[in-house]
Formats: structure tokens, sequence, C-alpha cells
């Protein structure tokens, strides 16, 4: 008998923290398809034992609840007292407004793995355009320096930044793996990922762009 008992009344919603961690390197562990999965619907799911197997793609109802646990433990999944739904609106119209709570100083861009930017916010057009470039080629050295970085310096991070003296950053340039894409969030100063718009950015792009996606 399971040891675990799901509350009712609840609606599966990932934290800031899970958003990120399903988006931030291109594989796939348990937690992370569970994550990316939620993300794909098109609002909250019922906290229950069938949304639970859909959404782990697992029949067992106690590897479900083991998975769902640790992932709580971990502080990548909530409950929601209510449903929440995707925004109707088109994505070219959120994406500024999601962006701008992301950076201390409204400082941000979002860019595709090609070095275009699809949104900007506080950023000079001349300047969001050369910072895209600038992202694509990050990358492109990222992956070609990979191996020393994790195999011999045991460096998992994905992400680039331009620090002061004091070790903060000024400029970062962080990956969001979403299907088959890669994108680049540009941040200036300090990042403020824990927040409920930077959920809304993960899953506008989920709904968009990933793979077995409901829209």
């Amino acid at each position: 008998m399971s040891k675990y008992t799901l509350t009712d009344g609840l609606y599966l919603c990932p934290t800031p923290a899970g958003a990120y961690y399903a988006v931030c390197a291109n594989d796939a562990d348990k937690p992370r398809q569970f994550i990316r999965q939620t993300l794909q619907q098109p609002e909250t799911k019922t906290l229950n034992l069938e949304n639970l197997k859909q959404l782990m793609g697992m029949d067992d109802p106690q590897k479900c609840c083991e998975l769902l646990y640790r992932c709580q433990k971990l502080g990548w999944v909530q409950g929601l007292s209510v449903k929440r739904q995707y925004p109707s609106d088109l994505l070219e119209k959120i994406l500024p407004g999601l962006l701008s709570k992301m950076s201390e100083n409204g400082k941000v861009l979002l860019a595709d793995m090609q070095g275009f930017y699809l949104a900007s916010h506080g950023f000079p057009h001349e300047v969001a355009e050369e910072l895209s470039g600038l992202s694509a080629e990050l990358a492109t050295v990222h992956e070609r320096r990979s191996g020393v970085l994790i195999k011999n310096l045991g460096v998992a991070s994905q992400s680039w930044a331009l620090v002061d003296v004091f070790g903060n950053s000024q400029l970062g340039f962080w990956p969001l793996f979403v299907g088959s894409y890669r994108f680049i969030i540009v941040i200036s100063g300090v990042p403020h990922f824990n927040q409920p718009e930077f959920v809304n950015l993960v899953w506008a792009l989920s709904i968009r762009y990933a793979e077995g996606s409901q829209t």
C-alpha cells in the first residue's frame, strides 16, 4: 500500500525553480520530463493519479507518487488552489511584459539560436541585435569547449556572464532548452528568475515550441 496521499482540490504547477530546471539543460531525466509535460498543457492539471500517470508517462501509482514527492521536496512543483490557464494572447504580445520582470533594472531580451531576438525590454534596438548575436557566439564556444568544462572541471552550467570585481553578474546569458530549440535570455544585472512571470515565460515557449505541445 502506498504511503503517499494526494491532497484533494489542488492543481499541479511548476515553481520558478522547477521551470528553470526543466529548461536549463537539454538532457531528459524523469523529473525534467515530468515538469516539461506539465508546461505543455493549456491549463494546470488537477492533482490526481490519472493526471500524474499521463504527465509522467508511468502506470505504477507508487512510482508516480515517489516522483511527485521528490519534485516537491526539491521545490520544483507546487499545488495551486485555483486553476490557471495559458494566456490567450499571442506570444509576441506577452513576451515583453514577462521579460521585464526578469531583471532588476528592466533590461532583458530573448534570442533564438540563430542570434536574432524575439523580444526585448529596456535595450535599444541596435544593442539588442548585438547582444543577440553575441549570445549565439557564446553558445557555439560553449558547445566547442563543453568537454573541458564538464569532464575536466565539473562545471555543468551552460550559462555565461560578465561579472564585476565582486563576481556579481553585470550581463548574463542563460540558455533555455525547449523541445529542439535553444533560446538565450540575456539579462543586465542580477537575474530575477524566482518570479511567477518566469514560469509563464517557460510555459509560453513550451506551448509554442515543445514537441508534443497541446496547441
